[in-house]
């Protein structure tokens, strides 16, 4: 249905794009029309498999921010397999780490500790990398909220 489609496009600030060729997008505009495409068929529940990975850090923030707006709105779950902490930490409601083949944390964001951290990570001793990534998630959420609000007042 156009209707459903035009409104998921709108969900994720990509109504303007609507009659543009795929191919004519970048990367983030991809990956925006595709959680617009997720979105259309109406899912409970959302894969989503390392959505960030190709993108600059501004565009996977910018790509995150509207699939958990867009999910969030919608009452849909989302799984979403990241490996950049930081990330984790700022979108996140609930974070599992892995570490070969077993979970070695299930909780909250805010309990991702360095301990944390290095039993997922192995090897990784540098021990600013927590607080590293809690000072790039307080930055990351102020330009996230932005990026909702400067969206809102589009579609006002």
């Amino acid at each position: 249905d156009v209707r459903i489609a035009l409104h998921c496009l709108e969900q994720v600030a990509m109504s303007h794009k609507a009659k543009s060729r795929a191919d004519a997008l970048s990367g983030g505009e991809q990956q925006r029309v595709g959680i617009a495409r997720a979105l259309a068929q109406q899912p409970k529940f959302m894969l989503a498999d390392e959505p960030v990975a190709s993108l600059d850090p501004k565009t996977s923030r910018t790509v995150l921010t509207y699939l958990k707006k867009s999910c969030k709105e919608s009452n849909i779950a989302v799984l979403c397999n990241l490996h950049q902490i930081d990330y984790a930490l700022e979108f996140a409601e609930r974070v599992v780490g892995l570490s070969a083949g077993r979970v070695v944390y299930d909780g909250p964001p805010s309990g991702v500790s360095g301990d944390v951290i290095r039993a997922i990570y192995p090897g990784l001793d540098d021990p600013n990398v927590l607080d590293a990534a809690q000072r790039l998630t307080e930055r990351r959420r102020a330009a996230a909220d932005a990026i909702i609000a400067s969206a809102a007042e589009e579609r006002a």
